[in-house]
């Protein structure tokens, strides 16, 4: 049996916004590009080297919670930092294992553990899509897995 990597299952397309957006804008994309975290780069230098990760646990846990305006609050104020990592050779037991010792749910996958060649992200709907792919399960595991992606709001 193979080991499945990192590289295979991660989603290689990355949203991205700028530090210096609202909150509001972060949720707006998040919403219209159906993805559960933006890639955030510091604009104001003509740098695009990632600096930090907004998910929507970001915003609900920094924003809503505190009654905050996310007109008003600007992402570098909810944005996490610093960037874990790993490498797309990676199995997939290593990356959940780094989620889980860093308590995150969102890993960006690099090459050869360089931050500057980044190539994509791994979620929990990547998990649960390799689950779904790879498991040999009966049909009430299946609509449990689709139940708890549907939650997330990571249906691709």
């Amino acid at each position: 049996m193979t080991t499945t990597s990192v590289g295979e299952i991660m989603t290689k397309k990355l949203e991205t916004i700028a530090i210096s957006n609202s909150a509001q804008e972060a949720a707006k994309k998040m919403r219209d590009k159906n993805v559960s975290s933006l890639l955030v780069i510091d604009n104001n230098n003509n740098n695009t080297k990632p600096i930090g990760i907004v998910t929507e646990r970001d915003l609900v846990r920094k924003v809503c919670v505190n009654d905050a305006s996310s007109k008003h609050t600007m992402i570098q104020e909810v944005t996490s930092s610093p960037l874990i990592t790993i490498d797309a050779i990676s199995s997939i037991e290593v990356a959940a294992d780094v989620m889980t010792q860093n308590k995150v749910r969102h890993l960006l996958v690099v090459e050869d553990n360089d931050i500057n060649k980044l190539l994509g992200i791994i979620t929990p709907g990547d998990f649960t899509d390799y689950l779904k792919e790879n498991l040999n399960i009966d049909d009430v595991n299946a609509k449990i897995i689709e139940s708890i992606k549907e939650e997330q709001g990571e249906i691709k």
